[in-house]
C-alpha cells in the first residue's frame, strides 16, 4: 500500500484508504476519505496490462452516453486510477423499490451500449463461446459433482452445444457487450440514476446478451411473464423488426449459452442457473438433452 499512498500524495490526494475489495492475484479497491478529497482507488499493480482496457471501455461508453464513473486521474506505469465513489448502493439492494423504472433505465442503459464504438474489441466468436461451455464438464461435472460422461453422451452434449452457438450466433451480433451486465454490476449515483461498472471485459456480441444477463439473473428471479414483457419492450426500443417467437428464442437461446458458461465457472447461485438451463432446455426439443447430460 506504500506506493498507492505515495501516489496519491504525489497527485495531492492524501487520505485515509478503506480496503472495499480485495481477491488473491487480483485489483484491489479503495475508499478515499479526507477533508478535501474522496473517491475510489483502484489498485491494479498485479495486472497493469489492465489498466488501459478499463480506461478506453470507459471512454467508449461515456461517449455512447452511458453512466459510468468519472475518472478523475491515473498511472498506467503504476496501474493505479482514481474515480469517483458511486457508493455501496446496487441495483440488488434496491430491486423491490421500484421495478418499472429501475428495469426501464437499465433497458435505456443497454441500448445506449449497443451504440458504443466497437472498433478492435474481441468477438464473442464460435471458438469463444463453445469454450466457455466446454467448461462445464470438467469444472461442473468432473470436479464438481464427480461425474464422467462417456463417448456417447460427450457426443450428444457437442451436438446440443453445436445448436446452441448456431442459434447464438444467428441473430444480430455487431452490437457492444458489457458480459456481465446485472444487478450486481449496476450501481446509483447522486442522482438516483443508474451508473454501469465492470464493464473491462466488453466484447462484441450478441444484441440479446446483455438483455439475458439482466433479465434473467443469477442473483435474483422474476416472474417469467415480466422477463418476457421487458425483453419485447427492450426489442421495440431498438426497432428490431422481427416476431416475438423469434427474438424470444434468440433470449432464450443466448440466456442458455450464458448459464452453462456460468455453471462451468462457478458454483455460486447454482440453484437458479440450474433452473434457468432447465426451464429452457425444456422448451425446444433440440436442447432438452441437457437436462439429464448436466443433471440439472
Amino acid at each position: 500500500m506504500d506506493k498507492i499512498e505515495a501516489w496519491l500524495e504525489r497527485i495531492d490526494c492524501e487520505g485515509e484508504l478503506e480496503l472495499i475489495s480485495s481477491k488473491e492475484n487480483s485489483k484491489k479497491i479503495y475508499r478515499l476519505k479526507s477533508s478535501m478529497h474522496s473517491g475510489i482507488v483502484m489498485d491494479a499493480s498485479c495486472c497493469k496490462e489492465s489498466v488501459e482496457p478499463f480506461i478506453d471501455i470507459e471512454h467508449r461508453l461515456y461517449e455512447a452516453g452511458v453512466k459510468v464513473a468519472k475518472i478523475f486521474t491515473y498511472n498506467k506505469k503504476e496501474g493505479f486510477v482514481f474515480m469517483e465513489d458511486l457508493g455501496d448502493t446496487h441495483l440488488f439492494d434496491i430491486i423491490n423499490n421500484d421495478f418499472e423504472l429501475f428495469y426501464n433505465q437499465a433497458l435505456d442503459s443497454i441500448m445506449k451500449m449497443q451504440n458504443a464504438d466497437t472498433e478492435d474489441l474481441p468477438l464473442y466468436d464460435e471458438e469463444l463461446l463453445r469454450s466457455q461451455m466446454d467448461s462445464v464438464v470438467e469444472f461442473y461435472l468432473e470436479k464438481h459433482l464427480g461425474v464422467t460422461l462417456d463417448d456417447e453422451k460427450k457426443e450428444s452434449l457437442e451436438s446440443i452445444f453445436k445448436v446452441i452457438t448456431t442459434e447464438v450466433l444467428f441473430q444480430p451480433y455487431d452490437v457492444f457487450v458489457h458480459g456481465d451486465f446485472h444487478s450486481k454490476n449496476i450501481m446509483f449515483g447522486c442522482s438516483d440514476n443508474i451508473v454501469l461498472i465492470d464493464y473491462q471485459d466488453a466484447k462484441v456480441g450478441a444484441v440479446t446478451y446483455d438483455l439475458v444477463s439482466l433479465l434473467r439473473d443469477v442473483a435474483v428471479e422474476f416472474d417469467a411473464r415480466d422477463v418476457e414483457r421487458l425483453a419485447l419492450v427492450f426489442r421495440d426500443k431498438i426497432g428490431l423488426d422481427v416476431d416475438d417467437a423469434t427474438f424470444m428464442r434468440w433470449f432464450d437461446f443466448t440466456g442458455l449459452q450464458r448459464h452453462i458458461m456460468l455453471l462451468g465457472k462457478s458454483v455460486n447461485d447454482r440453484a437458479l442457473t440450474e433452473k434457468y438451463i432447465k426451464q429452457v432446455a425444456l422448451k425446444y426439443p433440440e436442447t432438452e438433452g441437457l437436462v439429464k447430460l448436466l443433471g440439472v
